[in-house]
C-alpha cells in the first residue's frame, strides 16, 4: 500500500485554532512582526475533515525580530504536516518514529529549551507552536495540517474554532466546506466574539448534500470600536448532522477504500440497571460535592419510568442507599433525590469496596431474576482521588473489578478534577467495555455531568456486529461493539479487495431489548465512487486517510487494556501506519528543522492524558495557594465576620446609619477610632455586602456605585481591591461631611427596577411596570401556542428577584435557562453553558440568539416576540425579562405577564389622585399606580422612568 504525501484532514469535531505573530498584542505591534495573511480552509468530506492553517507574515522592523507561529487544534487531530517557508527556502517537519527522534530531543532539553513543540492547553485542545528569527523586511509563511474523524455527540459533529488573531490582518479568512453524501439534516452557528457588524462578514450557504461557511471580515470590521486593535477573540463553532433512516445505515466508497456509518433512527430505547457510584472523601468537599449532588438530581429526574435503579456512595467505607435495585418510580426518585442532597465529604478514598459493591448489588438482582430480560447494567463511577484506603494497589483494583463484572456489565468512569489518575480509571473502563471522562473543575461542571449522562442514558442495540462478504474487503478496522447509544455512531472502514464485486453488501446484527435484529443495506461501487469526484470538497485518497486515521485511533485504545504480550504486537502495527500515513501520534514525533541549522532542530509530539498536566490552568492567590487548595486551610480568618454589620470603636453600626451594605472588620484593623487625633469616624467610603458580596462605593454626591465588576478584573484572583484589604487604612468620606456616630440621618431609597417592564402595544400607556408580590413555586410568565414560545419562572419574593426564568422553544426544540451565574441552553439533550456578559451570537434554524457585554441575551426571529434575559445588578438586583416586539403575541396568548397582551381596559385617573386609576384584563381588576422606576431593559445604571405600576 502506498503511503500518501504528507498533508491531513481535520476537523469539525472540537476543533480549535488560535494564530497569533507574537504573544501580546503590545508586542506584537512593538517588535514589527505583522500578519498580513490568514487563512484557515477546511474541507470536511463523510465526517473526514482536513484542515489547512495558514499564516504569512513580515517583520516591519529594522533589526533580526522573531515570530510566533501558534495554533490549537483538537485532541484526537493528527498532525500530518507542518513548513516554513523563508526566503524562498522551505523547511519542513519530518515524522519519525519516537525512538529516532530522541538525540534532537534530549539535546533540546540539554539546552534549557522547550523542546515539545505540541502541549496540552485546554479541555478538548492541544496547542502547537515554533518561533523563528526573521531579518529585517523579510517575509516567513507557516503552514500547519492536521487530520480528525469527526465524532457524532449527543446528535451532531461539532467544529469549534478559536479566533484570537491578536492584531489586525489584512486578509483574514476561513472557509469550511462540508460534504455529506447522506445529505445536511440541520446546520447551525455560533460564536462568542460576533457582533451585528461582523455578521455581515458570515456568510452561509447550503444545499441537500454540500455546505459553505465563509468568515472574511475587512479591516474595518476587525476593529474595535474607537480603538486600532481588534475584537476578533473567541470561539466559532459549526454544528451539524446528516439525514438518517431506520437501516443499515451509509456505506461510502473512495479510492478502493470504504466507510461504513451506522446510527439508525427510530429504534426504541432498551430499560438500563444503573448504580451510581459516587465518591464523597474529604476532597470531594466544597464545591465539588455541591456540583456533584446537583447533577445526580438533575439525573435522576431523567430517569426512564423502565429503569431501575441505586446509589452506593464512598469515602472509607462505601454504603448502599438500598439493599436492592428501585424502579425509577416518581416516589423512589424523590426519595434518591433526598438521599443525594445529603451526602456529605469525610475521610478517604475506597474505590475498590465501593466497586465491588455495586458489581455485587448487580450480581444479586440478576441471581434473583430481578433484572428485567434484555436491559442494559451499567455502572457509573465518580471520583476525584487516587485509592488511599482498603486495596491501594491500582492494579489490583483493576483485577478485582474486571474479574467481579466478567463481562456482564459496562462501567463508566468520571475523574473529578486532576488529582485523580486518569489512566488508572482509562484502564478500568475499557477493561469492561465502558470509557472514561474527565471532569473539569469550573462553573459549569454539573453541565459536564448531564451531559455524560446523556451520552449514556439511551442505549439502543447491544452486541454490535457487522458482516462483510470475505472476497469483497480485507484490513477491516474493528467490526464488534458492545453497546449502541441514541446520538452516537459506529463507524467502521476497510479496503476493498482488487476483484470485489460491483456492488458492497453489509449485515449488521444487534440486540434490541426484546428481540435480535438484522439490518442489511447494500453499495454501489461505481456510484459511490462517482460522488466523490468534486476537487472542492474533497482531498485527495481522503478515505484510506480516515481508514488509517480510525485503525490507530483504534490500535491505541486497544493497548491500554491489552496484556503485555499483545500491547507489543498492536504498537507496531500502530507505529508503521503512523510513519506510512505521515500522522503524528504518541508513537512517533515531528521533527522541525530551523534556519539556524539541524543543531536547532526542535521536536513536535502527540501529548498524552496524565495526572496532572493541567494544574498550570488554576488561578493562584499570592500565597500560591490553587482554589481547591481553599477548602484543606479553612476559613480565612477575620473575612469571616460574624458581625452583620462593621464595628466602630466597639460599637455596631445600625442598619437605619449604613450608605453602603457593610463591609468586614478587617478594614478598620490597626486603625484606633478612640485616639484622641483621629479623623472623625464616618461610614466608609467603600464597602461590601457579607450576603451578595457585591462592592459599593458611596460617592460625595451622595450615590452609590457597584465596584465589583472592576474589583473582579483589577485584582488578583482571591484578592480583595486594594481599598479593602486589611491594614492600617481608613477611607473616608470627603467633604460634604457625612452623619457620625450618635446621629442619624434619613437617607432615601434609592429607587427600585420592578420585576417586569411590559411595552404595552396600541395602547396609550406604553408602559407597566409590574411586581410580584405573591408568589408560591414555579409561575407560568406567558404561554403562546400560536408562536410556539413559554416563559416559566421563580419569583423569590423575601430576596425580590426571579431565582430561575426559563424559555421553550416548540420549533425548533430549545430551551434556555437563565440563573443568577449563566445560562444554559439545551438543544438534542445537549447542553451548552453561557457565563453572563460574555458575547454570544448563535444562529439556530428558526431562532437566532445573541448576547452582548452588558449581558442583555435576546432571543429573536422574524415572525416571532423578541424576549431578553438580563442579569441586572443595579438596585433590585436579580435576573430581569424584556419583551420586544409584542405586537407578534397572537390572540391566545396568556400567562401572569401574557394577559396584560390580551384586551386591556383603562379606567380614568381617581379624581382625589390622578396618579392612581385601574385597569381590567379579562375578568380581573388591578389598581395601577405612578412612580418613577428605573428602566433596567439598557443595562445598568439604568435610567429613571415614570410608569403606570401595578403588583401581582
Amino acid at each position: 500500500m502506498k503511503a500518501s504525501a504528507p498533508g491531513c484532514p481535520c476537523g469539525l469535531a472540537p476543533v480549535l485554532f488560535l494564530l497569533l505573530a507574537a504573544p501580546p498584542t503590545a508586542a506584537t505591534q512593538k517588535n514589527g512582526i505583522n500578519i498580513y495573511s490568514l487563512t484557515v480552509d477546511s474541507k470536511v468530506s463523510s465526517r473526514f475533515a482536513h484542515t489547512v492553517v495558514t499564516s504569512r507574515v513580515v517583520n516591519r522592523a529594522n533589526i533580526m525580530q522573531e515570530a510566533t507561529f501558534q495554533v490549537e487544534l483538537p485532541k484526537r487531530a493528527f498532525i500530518t504536516n507542518f513548513s516554513m517557508v523563508i526566503g524562498g527556502v522551505t523547511y519542513p517537519g519530518n515524522i519519525k518514529e519516537k525512538a529516532a527522534a530522541q538525540e534532537q530531543y534530549s539535546a533540546a532539553v540539554a539546552r534549557g529549551e522547550s523542546a515539545g513543540l505540541v502541549k496540552a492547553s485546554g479541555r478538548k485542545t492541544e496547542q502547537f507552536q515554533v518561533s523563528v528569527s526573521v531579518a529585517p523586511a523579510a517575509k516567513v509563511t507557516f503552514e500547519l495540517v492536521y487530520e480528525e474523524l469527526l465524532k457524532r455527540h449527543l446528535g451532531a459533529y461539532e467544529l469549534l474554532l478559536k479566533v484570537q488573531p491578536q492584531q489586525l490582518v489584512k486578509h483574514l479568512q476561513m472557509d469550511i466546506h462540508i460534504f455529506e453524501p447522506q445529505g445536511i439534516n440541520f446546520l447551525e452557528t455560533e460564536s462568542t466574539f460576533m457582533t451585528n457588524e461582523l455578521a455581515d462578514a458570515l456568510t452561509v450557504s447550503q444545499n441537500k448534500t454540500k455546505a459553505h461557511i465563509q468568515f472574511k471580515p475587512t479591516l474595518s470590521q476587525q476593529k474595535s470600536p474607537g480603538q486600532e486593535d481588534t475584537v476578533l477573540d473567541g470561539n466559532f463553532i459549526v454544528r451539524y448532522d446528516v439525514h438518517r433512516t431506520v437501516s443499515g445505515g451509509s456505506i461510502q466508497i473512495e479510492s478502493g477504500y470504504f466507510v461504513h456509518y451506522f446510527a439508525p433512527e427510530g429504534l426504541p430505547t432498551i430499560p438500563k440497571n444503573v448504580i451510581f457510584v459516587i465518591d464523597k472523601s474529604g476532597s470531594m468537599r466544597g464545591r465539588k460535592i455541591q456540583q456533584t449532588r446537583e447533577a445526580l438530581i438533575k439525573i435522576l429526574d431523567d430517569l426512564s419510568p423502565n429503569d431501575q435503579f441505586n446509589l452506593v456512595s464512598f469515602s472509607g467505607e462505601a454504603a448502599q442507599w438500598k439493599p436492592l435495585l428501585v424502579p425509577a418510580s416518581a416516589e423512589n426518585v424523590n426519595q434518591a433525590r433526598s438521599y443525594a442532597a445529603s451526602i456529605q465529604t469525610q475521610g478517604g478514598t475506597n474505590i475498590n469496596d465501593a466497586m465491588l459493591m455495586a458489581v455485587q448489588l448487580l450480581d444479586s438482582a440478576n441471581q434473583k431474576e430481578l433484572l428485567p430480560e434484555g436491559s442494559v447494567s451499567l455502572i457509573i463511577l465518580l471520583t476525584d482521588g487516587d485509592p488511599t484506603v482498603g486495596e491501594t494497589n491500582p492494579a489490583r483494583i483493576q483485577k478485582n473489578v474486571k474479574e467481579a463484572i466478567d463481562g456482564q456489565y459496562s462501567l463508566f468512569c468520571l475523574g473529578f478534577g486532576f488529582d485523580v489518575s486518569f489512566a488508572f480509571l482509562e484502564k478500568l473502563a475499557l477493561d469492561n467495555g465502558g470509557l472514561t471522562r474527565r471532569i473539569y473543575e469550573d462553573s459549569d461542571s454539573t453541565l459536564q455531568l448531564q451531559d455524560f449522562y446523556q451520552e449514556v442514558a439511551n442505549p439502543l442495540l447491544t452486541a454490535v456486529t457487522f458482516e462483510y462478504p470475505g472476497n469483497a474487503v480485507e484490513k477491516v478496522s474493528r467490526d464488534n461493539f458492545r453497546l449502541l447509544f441514541k446520538g452516537s455512531e459506529i463507524v467502521v472502514a476497510g479496503k476493498l479487495r482488487d476483484q470485489s464485486p460491483d456492488v458492497l453488501s453489509a449485515k449488521v446484527r444487534g440486540q434490541l431489548h426484546m428481540q435480535s435484529i438484522t439490518f442489511q443495506t447494500e453499495s454501489s461501487v461505481a456510484e459511490q465512487e462517482k460522488e466523490f469526484q468534486s476537487p472542492k470538497y474533497i482531498f485527495h485518497s481522503f478515505m484510506e486517510r480516515l481508514w488509517a486515521y480510525l485503525t490507530i485511533q483504534q490500535l491505541l485504545e486497544q493497548m491500554v487494556s491489552a496484556s503485555d504480550a499483545e500491547k507489543q504486537a498492536l504498537e507496531t502495527r500502530a507505529l508503521n501506519l503512523s510513519l506510512q500515513y505521515c500522522f503524528v501520534t504518541p508513537l512517533t514525533s515531528m521533527v522541525v528543522t530551523k534556519p539556524e541549522g539541524k543543531e536547532w532542530s526542535e521536536v513536535a509530539e502527540k501529548p498524552v492524558e496524565t495526572k496532572n498536566k493541567h494544574r498550570n490552568f488554576y488561578l493562584a492567590g499570592p500565597s500560591g495557594k490553587t482554589p481547591s487548595d481553599l477548602w484543606r486551610a479553612g476559613p480565612q480568618g477575620p473575612l469571616n465576620s460574624p458581625h452583620p454589620y462593621p464595628l466602630m470603636a466597639g460599637k455596631s453600626l445600625l442598619p437605619d446609619m449604613l450608605l453602603a451594605p457593610s463591609i468586614p472588620d478587617e478594614v478598620f484593623r490597626g486603625v484606633d477610632l478612640r485616639a484622641k487625633d483621629a479623623p472623625q469616624a464616618r461610614v466608609p467610603a467603600v464597602a461590601s455586602d457579607p450576603i451578595t458580596g457585591r462592592i459599593w462605593e458611596r460617592k460625595a454626591s451622595g450615590s452609590s456605585t457597584d465596584l465589583s465588576q472592576s474589583a473582579k478584573t483589577a485584582s488578583p484572583p482571591g484578592l480583595l481591591p486594594a481599598s479593602l484589604r486589611p491594614g492600617p487604612r481608613l477611607v473616608l468620606v470627603s467633604q460634604p461631611a457625612l452623619p457620625t456616630l450618635g446621629t442619624t440621618a434619613a437617607v432615601p431609597a434609592p429607587i427600585q427596577a420592578p420585576a417586569v417592564i411590559l411595552m404595552l402595544p396600541g395602547q396609550s400607556v406604553d408602559r407597566l411596570c409590574v411586581d410580584i408580590k405573591h408568589s408560591q413555586g414555579p409561575m407560568n410568565l406567558l404561554s403562546d401556542p400560536d408562536q410556539g414560545v413559554e416563559v416559566t419562572a421563580q419569583y423569590e419574593t423575601e430576596k425580590a428577584q426571579f431565582s430561575w426564568i426559563e424559555v421553550t422553544f416548540k420549533n425548533p426544540q430549545l430551551q434556555v435557562r437563565a440563573i443568577p451565574e449563566h445560562v444554559v441552553v439545551t438543544r438534542n439533550r445537549r447542553n451548552s453553558g453561557y457565563k453572563w456578559k460574555e458575547t454570544l451570537f448563535s444562529v439556530i434554524p428558526g431562532v437566532k440568539l445573541t448576547m452582548d457585554k452588558a449581558g442583555l441575551l435576546l432571543l429573536s426571529s422574524p415572525d416571532r416576540v423578541t424576549i431578553g434575559l438580563l442579569p441586572w445588578d443595579g438596585p433590585g438586583e436579580g435576573l430581569r425579562l424584556l419583551l420586544r416586539d409584542t405586537d407578534r403575541f397572537s390572540s391566545r396568548v396568556g400567562g401572569t405577564l401574557g394577559q396584560f397582551y390580551q384586551d386591556v381596559l383603562w379606567g380614568p385617573p381617581a379624581a382625589a389622585d390622578d396618579s392612581k386609576r385601574m385597569l381590567r384584563v379579562q375578568d380581573l381588576e388591578y389598581s395601577a399606580t405612578r412612580l418613577l422606576k428605573l428602566d433596567y431593559q439598557e443595562g445598568s445604571p439604568g435610567t429613571e422612568i415614570s410608569c403606570w405600576s401595578v403588583e401581582l
